[in-house]
């Protein structure tokens, strides 16, 4: 599992990119209409799936243990991802549930690899720290829908952001882990 991580840091890294970027265009443009922030989170959850998926399909042999969280994971972003363009003009709270519900599930799927990979790599706690975000942030969508759509953008932007960091600073270290374990 280590090694397919390592070998795939990139990825890690280009996911937490894309949060991040997803993060700073909702902070500048916080008066963007609801079919502008339905297609930017359906974009972004579409990425983020596919990436998921691709990781699952091209980890090769020593990712097999985990491809079923990587599959579950990619599906669930993609189809949410389809689902908000497929319905563009749905109100604030169908859209606050589907990104509350994508949060959940992709939040407990990254705990769960945190705790199983836990044994074979130290700072684990990086991709457990960015699953419990995501997992405290849908809690909070749920709790309080009432939230202006300005607020929403706020709360959305700076989540992306915070997980982004998370997950960058995982690829980083990742990548770092891979060069130490180089063959010289």
């Amino acid at each position: 599992m280590l090694e397919v991580l390592t070998r795939y840091w990139w990825a890690v890294a280009l996911r937490g990119a894309a949060a991040v970027l997803f993060g700073l265009g909702a902070l500048i443009w916080p008066h963007i209409t609801l079919i502008v922030l339905v297609a930017l989170f359906g974009a972004y959850a579409l990425v983020d799936g596919l990436v998921a998926l691709g990781s699952a399909l091209f980890g090769g042999a020593r990712a097999a243990g985990s491809r079923a969280w990587l599959v579950l994971e990619g599906v669930a972003g993609v189809l949410v991802g389809i689902m908000t363009f497929a319905w563009p003009r749905s109100t604030t709270l169908v859209l606050l549930w589907l990104i509350a519900g994508w949060a959940i599930v992709t939040g407990v799927l990254e705990i769960a690899t945190a705790i199983r990979i836990r044994r074979e790599v130290e700072g684990e706690w990086m991709l457990a720290l960015s699953g419990a975000l995501s997992v405290v942030f849908g809690i909070l969508l749920v709790v309080w829908p009432g939230a202006g759509a300005v607020a929403l953008v706020y709360v959305i932007g700076a989540y992306a952001i915070v997980f982004g960091a998370v997950l960058i600073g995982l690829g980083l270290r990742l990548r770092r882990l891979r060069t130490a374990a180089a063959p010289a």
